[in-house]
Formats: structure tokens, C-alpha cells, sequence
């Protein structure tokens, strides 16, 4: 014992000199934190493999439903590889005196090692973290182009399309782009996912033209069951898109999840609501349609505002989406054919408008550096600079693409269906 006590001081004066090192360590790498985003990627992944591959699997005839399983799977091989390639460093990387522009550098996640951070998280966490977000992406798009694009067009198309309009964007919002130092509040993809994807959808529609039969002949869902269970999943996954996107487990997360929910559960109703009026009985494939309105119109505004604002959105998402649904197909007579662009292209659009309203302290979000006013003008040179990016971009692409390979299946490869015709395959043996 009197041993010990005369080699206190030694003990002490190692203890105050590891004190900072333990500290260092600590404030370095916040586990918490961690443990929740890599939570938040297995979730947003669980979003597109199983849930958005199943949603739209349900939604299209029984003789493609293989094909879009396909579509969405090999999608996300692809861009997982072509993300650890080079497609981070565009995205996230520094991109020099391009920066406003474009990142660079990372190729093959050079510098990304075990004790490489973004933040308080372990950079590998948030390079797979974002990754989930570079796959649903052009996975949403395949709904515009559904039963009627060639295998090999759909892989060049996607490949191409997250190189030139998906990085570049999600640099100019949270990259250290331009847009972000205009003060464009995009929370979880708002302008990055829905818009984008709603955008090259339509643009992909009209390229290819309708299918065939469109709008004259019938085509519903073959498994409605397949697409509420698809859309259970969404739901559920979508915690981890927005959520997931405060980077942290803190209070922002949880308000991020509490509206998230809320305004999926007020778009499901205001759909319904839509429908029954209109049509005169409620349906499955509507009140799930509606959830996803929901969803995707809370995604940009899902930390700035509060549960009034997650609410409100939600209801005005439900409405305008379904309107806006019925103009493309009858009005328009667009076949956008699971309605990407009526769904995340105008919920994203909407979104990322009302997140400068909702997110205005006097409406119970968290506050606005300016006035609402000045908000929207930004809001709306975001809204306006990645729909013409994205629009002339895609549209580009997708010539080059049906000069390189061809864009569309012949009339009767489409009538046979694309599962026996591009991958030998039935979905069902009856």
C-alpha cells in the first residue's frame, strides 16, 4: 500500500498524458453516431433490394416482372463498383478550381483508409452511406422506361447518367457545390434523388414513346399484393434515407423520422381521400401510391421542419401528386409507366419549394438565415438549375445510348415480354 501511494504521482502524470490521446480518439470517431448510419445504409439499401424492386415489380404485367428485378439488382452492382471507382471523388471529392462544379480525386477510394474520417464518422461509413443513395437513384428511374428498354441500354443509360447528371449534382447540394454555398436546403435528396430521377423518367418516357396499347389498352398491376409489401418496405427504409441524414443519432434525427412518418401517413391519406371522391371507392394501389407521394415530398424539407410542417407537406403531397398523375397519363398522354416523374419529380419539386415556407420558425421548423422570401428564390434556382441539367443531360444520354446499342425492344419482343425475351426467364410456371 505504501508502495502504491508513493507511486501516485507517477500514476496521475500518465493518466493526464493519455488523457488527451483517449479525447483525440473519442471526438475523432462518435460510435453512437456510427452505429446509427451504418444502421440508416442498410435501410436505405433494403429500400431498392427488396423494397423498390419489389413495388415495381408488382406494378408491371406478369410477363416483365423479371425483368424489372433485374434492372434493379444489376443497377445496383454496377453502381456500387463505378461509386468505389472513381464516381465518390466526383461527388464528394475536391474538386480544385472546378469545385463549384465537380470533386475529384478518391479514385479506387485512394486515402480512404481505417482511420480516414468525414465528420465524426469513419469515412468508409459514409462512402457506403451515400452509396445506397447513388443506387436508388437511377433504380427509380427504370419505372419511366418499364417493359420496353433493352437490357444493355438500361445498364449504359444508368452508368452514364450517375457519371454526368447524379454526381455533379450531389456535389453542387452537399458536396461543397454552388448550391450549397447559395444556401439550397436539400435535407435528403430532395433535388439529388426525387428530382433527378422524376426528371429523367419523363424525359426517358417521351424518347422511347409509349408502350404499346398505351393508353388505349389496360395494363394493371399483375401482384398488388407484391407492391404493398414493395411499399411497406420503402416506408420503412425511408427512416434511414432521411433520418439517416442528420449524420448523427441526435434530436434532428428523430424530428427527421417523426415527420418522415407523418408525411407519408397524411400523403396515404390525402390519395385515398382523392380517389374515393373521385372515383367514387378507395384502393390499395392508391392509398400506397400515396404514401410514397408522401415520402418523397418530405425527403428535401424531412431536418428543417416540424411535425405541422410534415403534416402539412404530406397533405399537400398526396393531393397535388395524384392530380398530377391523372394529367400525365390522360392528359398528357404520357406513358411514364409506374408515374416517377407525377411522384418524385413533382413531390421532389414540391418539396424542396415548401421546405423554405415550413422550415420559417413561425411555421414550426427550425428556422431560416433570411426570409422566407429570399428561401424560395434560392429554393428555386436549385429546383430550376437540376431540371435543366438533368433534363438535357438525360435526354443526350439517351440518344448516344440508342446509337451505341438501341434503346427499344422490337413491338414483338415487347408483346412476348421482356422476361423470356432478354433473359430466358419466366417469373411464374403456371
Amino acid at each position: 500500500m505504501n508502495k502504491m501511494k508513493q507511486n501516485l504521482p507517477i500514476y496521475l502524470l500518465i493518466l493526464l498524458l493519455a488523457l488527451p490521446q483517449m479525447s483525440f480518439a473519442q471526438d475523432t470517431i462518435n460510435s453512437a453516431n456510427t452505429g446509427w448510419i451504418l444502421t440508416s445504409t442498410a435501410l436505405v439499401l433494403f429500400m431498392t433490394l427488396p423494397g423498390l424492386a419489389l413495388f415495381y415489380g408488382g406494378l408491371v404485367r406478369n410477363k416483365n416482372i423479371l425483368s424489372v428485378l433485374m434492372q434493379c439488382f444489376a443497377i445496383a452492382c454496377m453502381v456500387s463498383i463505378l461509386w468505389m471507382i472513381f464516381v465518390y471523388g466526383l461527388a464528394f471529392g475536391d474538386g480544385g478550381s472546378m469545385n463549384k462544379l465537380v470533386g475529384m480525386g478518391m479514385i479506387f477510394m485512394s486515402g480512404i483508409g481505417l482511420d480516414s474520417t468525414s465528420g465524426d464518422l469513419p469515412e468508409t461509413v459514409f462512402f457506403m452511406f451515400q452509396m445506397t443513395f447513388a443506387i436508388i437513384t437511377p433504380a427509380l428511374i427504370v419505372g419511366g422506361f418499364a417493359e420496353r428498354m433493352k437490357f444493355s441500354a438500361v445498364l449504359w443509360f444508368s452508368a452514364i447518367w450517375l457519371v454526368v447528371v447524379y454526381a455533379p449534382v450531389t456535389h453542387w447540394v452537399w458536396g461543397g457545390g454552388w448550391l450549397s454555398d447559395m444556401g439550397f436546403l436539400d435535407f435528403a435528396g430532395g433535388a439529388v434523388v426525387h428530382i433527378n430521377a422524376g426528371i429523367a423518367a419523363i424525359v426517358a418516357a417521351m424518347v422511347l414513346g409509349n408502350r404499346k396499347g398505351f393508353p388505349t389498352t389496360a395494363m394493371p398491376p399483375h401482384n398488388l399484393p407484391m407492391v404493398v409489401t414493395g411499399a411497406s418496405m420503402l416506408w420503412v427504409g425511408w427512416f434511414g434515407f432521411n433520418a439517416g441524414s442528420a449524420l448523427a443519432a441526435d434530436a434532428n434525427a428523430g424530428m427527421a423520422m417523426t415527420v418522415t412518418h407523418l408525411s407519408a401517413a397524411a400523403g396515404s391519406l390525402a390519395w385515398m381521400a382523392c380517389e374515393w371522391i373521385k372515383h367514387g371507392k378507395p384502393s390499395v394501389l392508391g392509398i400506397v401510391t400515396g404514401m410514397v407521394a408522401g415520402l418523397g415530398t418530405i425527403t428535401p424539407a424531412s431536418g428543417f421542419v416540424g411535425p405541422i410542417g410534415g403534416l402539412c407537406i404530406g397533405l399537400i403531397a398526396g393531393v397535388v401528386c395524384y392530380f398530377a398523375t391523372q394529367y400525365i397519363k390522360r392528359g398528357l398522354k404520357i406513358d411514364d409507366s409506374l408515374d416517377v416523374f407525377p411522384v418524385h419529380g413533382v413531390g421532389g419539386i414540391l418539396g424542396t419549394m415548401l421546405t423554405a415556407v415550413f422550415a420559417a420558425e413561425s411555421m414550426g421548423g427550425l428556422g431560416l438565415d433570411g426570409s422566407i422570401g429570399s428561401q424560395l428564390v434560392t429554393q428555386a434556382i436549385g429546383v430550376v438549375a437540376t431540371i435543366a441539367w438533368c433534363g438535357i443531360a438525360t435526354f443526350i444520354i439517351l440518344k448516344l445510348v440508342d446509337a451505341m446499342v438501341g434503346l427499344r425492344v422490337t413491338e414483338e419482343e415487347e408483346t412476348e415480354g421482356l422476361d423470356l425475351v432478354l433473359h430466358d426467364e419466366r417469373g411464374y410456371n403456371f
